[in-house]
């Protein structure tokens, strides 16, 4: 039999999972988009951007992945993956800050880095 208390743990453990993963999906879709905007044969700030969107909606989507899976995974992975996230989501919001037109790819960044460490924080 589950306590009380053992069931708010989940399903609090179960929102800030799906809050994350739901994060990772809306930011990785705002960098994709964003890569996708920036000129290729640009100047080295577009191509900065263009890696910069292309690596923060990899790692976001693996992520969303991750937490999305049904079966039991190793908890220091999943550690691991959601703290890269979360680094690359910040180092992609302080880019993003530096050039007109990316705002909101920024705030998505920096929700999904807020969203992967409020998941740590109940990993804890």
């Amino acid at each position: 039999m589950t306590s009380t208390t053992s069931r708010q743990e989940l399903v609090r453990f179960l929102e800030d999972r799906f809050a994350c993963a739901q994060a990772c999906t809306d930011c990785a879709r705002e960098c994709a988009l964003r890569a996708s905007r920036a000129d290729p044969d640009g100047p080295e700030d577009q191509t900065d951007l263009r890696r910069t969107g292309i690596r923060g909606a990899e790692v976001c989507d693996t992520t969303c992945r991750v937490l999305s899976e049904q079966a039991q995974l190793d908890e220091a992975a999943v550690r691991v993956q959601v703290e890269w996230c979360r680094t690359v989501c910040l180092e992609c919001a302080h880019l993003f800050d530096r050039h007109p037109g990316t705002e909101e790819a920024a705030r998505a960044c920096r929700d999904c880095a807020r969203a992967c460490t409020d998941f740590l924080t109940m990993l804890d």
